[in-house]
């Protein structure tokens, strides 16, 4: 069961993080793997650790975020396949640097665009590449965040595209559903991955933890068994979802923070006659 022998997977954003832990799983279930993103590094890495597990590797640097760094993946998984279409497609890359994030009523034209154009607009257009694969049907899987269902203060921008990938999610899987194509989308809570561990501080840490009924933040691990499920023939008829991978976390926590910081301003503002 969830066996993925003989089928291609790409995974974007493969060389860290959740993407690193999505193509893990892949190879794991014995699928062959493309992964791609900017750092060659990180990519030959972990190329190695899937190699290690059988699987055969493509490791491709390139931009996903331009249509020859697409056609570029597309290229080498259909060779690495050896077919004329691709199984799955892994929409990973995606993230906020901080300088690209801030309060809505002081963010530019930049950083929207810098957010936006890559959680959203690429993903689609890397989406769009793969299903014009998949001419035997297939597997597209979008990461969201769980910031696609929630406010989002201090990452709006970031929020809101991934609301758009969850919305496009469902679209594209009734546009491309006659043509045996599934999307789905996984959206992932606070994940322990190399940048978000050094980034988040301990009492903010212990902060998210006492939102999260299963008492502990995610791991890249955590992630990769959904992405395989989906990817796999057992998924046949499940097309259209956004399954949360959050430790069963309702409660928003930036929204906490925020408006304790926001309530404290305020009150300094009044007790300042301001």
């Amino acid at each position: 069961m969830f066996s993925l022998s003989g089928k291609t997977v790409v995974v974007t954003g493969g060389g860290r993080g959740i993407g690193r832990g999505i193509a893990r799983a892949m190879a794991q279930a014995g699928a062959d793997v493309v992964i791609t993103g900017r750092s060659l590094a990180p990519l030959e890495e972990t190329a190695a650790e899937l190699r290690a597990l059988g699987a055969d590797v493509a490791v491709v640097p390139a931009d996903i975020m331009s249509f020859d760094g697409i056609a570029e993946v597309v290229a080498a998984a259909l060779a690495l396949g050896g077919r004329s279409y691709i199984d799955c497609w892994v929409n990973n890359a995606g993230s906020a640097s901080p300088g690209d994030v801030g309060p809505l009523i002081d963010m530019d034209e930049r950083q929207w665009d810098a957010v936006v154009d890559l959680n959203l607009k690429w993903t689609f257009f890397a989406a769009q590449a793969a299903a014009r694969t998949m001419t035997r049907g297939g597997s597209i899987i979008n990461i969201s965040s769980r910031s696609g269902s929630q406010p989002c203060p201090m990452t709006g921008n970031y929020g809101a595209a991934k609301a758009g990938v969850e919305n496009l999610t469902a679209t594209m899987a009734v546009e491309w559903g006659h043509l045996g194509i599934r999307v789905n989308a996984i959206a992932p809570g606070v994940v322990l991955t190399e940048s978000s561990s050094s980034m988040t501080s301990e009492s903010r840490r212990r902060r998210q933890i006492e939102t999260v009924p299963l008492r502990r933040l995610g791991e890249v691990d955590d992630v990769g068994p959904l992405a395989v499920y989906f990817a796999s023939d057992e998924s046949s008829w499940t097309s259209g979802t956004v399954v949360q991978v959050t430790g069963g976390s309702r409660i928003p926590v930036g929204v906490l923070t925020y408006l304790y910081k926001a309530n404290r301003d305020a009150e300094a503002r009044e007790a300042a006659g301001g």
